[in-house]
């Protein structure tokens, strides 16, 4: 049977036309998709661009001095899980620790590259001194410093014997505080029986002066360091064997 003539024959669209329908949600669908790769991307890069303020060595510090302001420096890089160097906010308390390694120039500074007493060296001994807030002086001690303890007898003339702290104990209720200081071997039982006598003072001496107590810097027993306090002289070999008695 033939079809009537003047009636349009029905038929389906073609390949191609269908294919052009699709196509706009096609290419939405890629847009949406490269939007939040970059959107993502965007999220990644400020994650792990950014930018903390963190200590650096500004010179050389060699194994055990202590660390100064001058020796420090701020730097600014990419934080990261992996690096964990001191923030810019601990150089306050970095400052006036000693280091425990020998720091080298432009490396970050880490934690476990401070100590907070100083590494008693060959030959030496820590004695705990034992000293009321009226015989030490007003200027909080810190690890590292270098003080005179100054032997007051009854009779006789004053003795006084160079050391450096090497920690700072905690204050007791009754104000009095331990600080342990490194000195001579050959000095430890004299100071030790001058702490027990109660009859002391520390005298802080001015940063940089010798002190018997440096590592490598043995002061003889019974000579008198610089930066001893005015008015006390250097005692002699008779005196400071009656000192130790």
């Amino acid at each position: 049977m033939e079809p009537e003539q003047g009636r349009a024959t029905p038929h389906s669209p073609g390949r191609t036309l269908r294919a052009r329908r699709r196509r706009p949600a096609v290419l939405a669908m890629a847009v949406a998709l490269i939007a939040a790769g970059g959107l993502g991307g965007a999220v990644l890069y400020n994650s792990t661009g950014q930018r903390v303020a963190v200590l650096a060595l500004a010179r050389d510090v060699p194994y055990g001095q202590v660390v100064t302001d001058a020796d420090l420096v701020v730097a600014r890089i990419a934080s990261d899980p992996a690096l964990k160097p001191l923030g810019a906010v601990d150089r306050k308390d970095a400052v006036g620790m000693r280091a425990a390694t020998d720091l080298r120039r432009g490396a970050l500074l880490l934690k476990a590259d401070l100590a907070q007493a100083l590494t008693v060296q060959p030959g030496q001994l820590v004695v705990g001194v034992s000293a009321k807030r009226t015989q030490l002086p007003a200027t909080r001690l810190q690890p590292g410093a270098q003080i005179v303890v100054v032997f007051t007898p009854d009779t006789g003339r004053p003795d006084s014997l160079a050391a450096v702290v090497t920690t700072i104990g905690r204050v007791d209720t009754d104000g009095s505080q331990v600080v342990d200081v490194a000195v001579p071997a050959a000095d430890a039982a004299r100071l030790a029986a001058w702490v027990a006598s109660g009859r002391i003072q520390v005298v802080l001496a001015p940063r940089g002066a010798p002190s018997g107590g440096a590592p490598g810097t043995p002061t003889p027993s019974g000579t008198a360091p610089s930066g001893t306090a005015p008015g006390t002289a250097a005692p002699s070999a008779s005196q400071s064997g009656a000192g130790g008695a």
